[in-house]
């Protein structure tokens, strides 16, 4: 399994923020931004950057503070980008993907940043406006979002409402939902594996 590091990154500018990045082995594809769940960098997460890096992805998750904002979601973010661009990846060659909240933070980026792709994986209803709803609409990067409908998971009806909304957008969109499943996807093995083949394939699709 590709090894992971943890180092602190500064730019020129004062920014500053951890990373956890991993490298492939051989020819570097282009650049993903991982945004992690609740509880900042697991095992999880890890065996994530490792596994995509596996794929000749190259790959930073930058440590988001526990209760986030859209405004420090974007600018960590923007951090971990600018890492991967000092490193060769083309502008055109970065995406970004993110796990239960971190699905909910990748929809946001994938609204406010011209990325190449974006994909959500799980995530939440948001209370406050803008909901994901409204966010969904404003998408400007090409954008999968894979739901499970148990637990503290999005409805079918919520997952309906954000596939409509995503296609009013000018990007391309795909909302898959897996009746049954939670964010971890942990008690549907098919389902999880089904999800992490629609995640590299279109990272493919669009990252080229």
């Amino acid at each position: 399994m590709t090894q992971t590091h943890t180092s602190h990154y500064e730019r020129n500018d004062g920014r500053a923020i951890e990373l956890t990045y991993a490298e492939p082995e051989n020819v570097v594809r282009g650049g993903l931004v991982v945004l992690h769940e609740v509880g900042g960098i697991t095992d999880g997460v890890r065996l994530l950057i490792s596994s995509l890096a596996a794929e000749g992805w190259l790959v930073a998750a930058p440590h988001i503070e526990d209760t986030p904002t859209p405004d420090s979601v974007l600018a960590a973010t923007d951090i971990a980008l600018a890492w991967l661009v000092e490193r060769g990846v083309q502008a055109d060659l970065l995406g970004v993907v993110g796990f239960d909240l971190g699905g909910t933070a990748a929809l946001l980026v994938a609204a406010n940043r011209k990325l190449g792709a974006a994909v959500s994986v799980g995530g939440h209803s948001v209370a406050e406006k803008p909901g994901l709803v409204e966010i969904a609409r404003e998408l400007v990067s090409p954008w999968l979002g894979l739901y499970g409908d148990a637990g503290d998971e999005l409805s079918a009806a919520e997952v309906e409402k954000l596939r409509e909304a995503a296609a009013e957008s000018r990007v391309a969109t795909n909302v898959v939902r897996y009746p049954g499943a939670n964010h971890r996807f942990d008690a549907d093995p098919q389902a999880a594996i089904e999800a992490w083949q629609r995640t590299l394939s279109w990272f493919d699709a669009h990252l080229r």
